[in-house]
């Protein structure tokens, strides 16, 4: 069975499938990348708790940066977020985001509890 929580027209918050959570896409406002990915994974954490799972239910994800200069900065809110022992498999890349003043998305794929 598929379960779809907050469907729009475009995507649900969150599908989940045979004790899968897919989370739609997070950004995060704020002036500069640190901020944005607090704001982020601030939200990450709210769409994983209301899937049923947790950080450390994480299995993959996808993270786009607007310009790979703020990299490092943002691995720094990610390595503190990220509980230790239970890093997913993770890319990150470069990719024009939705609105110009988006610096970092984030698509998480976790299991549920």
């Amino acid at each position: 069975m598929i379960e779809r929580i907050e469907p729009g027209v475009r995507s649900s918050k969150i599908v989940k499938h045979n004790g899968v959570a897919y989370l739609t896409g997070q950004v995060g406002e704020g002036a500069d990348i640190t901020e944005q990915t607090v704001e982020c994974l601030r939200r990450v954490d709210a769409l994983l708790e209301e899937a049923g799972s947790s950080r450390e239910h994480m299995l993959q994800v996808t993270i786009w940066l607007a310009d790979m200069a703020d990299f490092a900065a943002m691995n720094e809110v990610w390595n503190a977020w990220v509980p230790e022992g239970h890093a997913p498999a993770r890319a990150c890349g470069e990719a024009r985001l939705a609105r110009d003043v988006l610096k970092v998305e984030m698509i998480v794929t976790a299991a549920v509890k």
